[in-house]
């Protein structure tokens, strides 16, 4: 009995903290959302001094901005559907066959995401230069994949690991190959991981600046543009505008993907 109220004193302490990491987080974003409804030009002014759609309107009519968005929207799509390909298939490898340098090849998979993003964009530039490949979309494509794959792998992978043996079995007994199996048995199973891993790629596909810089060349995604917009002070107060964009774009999808992962976990087909 004793023990209870420094139980219940811990248990209280550990959730102030907590809540108190949450607001540190997601304090700033809320400032984003409140300056971009500001009148005034800068972002220093506080309390700010009224309220105004103005910085919305600009966007609408800076084309500079469209272009980014659609491009930053493009490549997170096509590099989406390929790791959704390469993810799959790869998970599928190494989730069931034992072969020789599996676990190099899957420390080898993991790696482009566990990296610092500017070793990753090092290396893809170097790549491209010596196969003499001008930057552009495709080699923007290329460099989201490399770490898109991984997070469509890593659902897949746990979707797998959590499925029983006898699936299998029972299929090959009825006659079906290996292919078979995966497109009529497996891939029914892993709905709801793959479409979360995919979400979550497309995401932070969207999200992405280091390794786009190194990949882009002339082109540029929406978070390219928005850094080379904070280095105009006149013009700060449109970044809020599109940062606002950007997080109402990732962030249902964020939520989204926890969800189909949360009720996947739950699933009884995963049993």
């Amino acid at each position: 009995m004793r023990s209870k109220p420094g139980k219940l004193y811990g248990t209280s302490l550990l959730r102030i903290t907590a809540y108190a990491g949450l607001a540190f987080l997601h304090l700033p974003l809320l400032f984003i959302v409140l300056y971009a409804f500001n009148s005034a030009d800068s972002n220093s002014n506080f309390p700010m001094e009224g309220l105004s759609l103005r910085w919305f309107a600009r966007a609408l009519e800076r084309t500079d901005i469209h272009e980014a968005f659609y491009l930053s929207l493009a490549v997170a799509a096509m590099a989406t559907i390929i790791a959704m390909v390469l993810g799959t298939l790869t998970a599928a490898a190494l989730n069931r066959d034992r072969f020789f340098g599996k676990e190099a090849f899957t420390t080898m998979l993991i790696m482009p995401i566990a990296l610092p993003g500017i070793v990753t964009g090092l290396a893809l530039l170097s790549a491209f230069r010596m196969m003499d490949v001008n930057p552009g979309f495709w080699t923007i494509v290329v460099g989201h994949v490399t770490f898109c794959t991984v997070l469509v792998h890593n659902n897949v992978v746990a979707r797998l690991r959590r499925l029983p043996g006898r699936l299998w079995e029972a299929s090959m007994d009825l006659g079906a190959d290996t292919l078979t199996t995966l497109r009529y048995i497996i891939l029914p199973q892993l709905g709801t991981a793959l479409l979360a891993g995919g979400i979550l790629a497309f995401a932070l596909s969207v999200d992405e600046l280091i390794v786009s810089t190194f990949t882009a060349g002339s082109d540029k995604t929406l978070p390219i543009w928005l850094m080379g917009q904070l280095l105009r002070p006149r013009e700060t107060a449109l970044t809020n505008v599109v940062a606002l964009a950007m997080m109402l774009v990732t962030m249902p999808l964020i939520v989204l993907a926890w969800r189909l992962t949360r009720d996947g976990d739950s699933s009884p087909n995963t049993r």
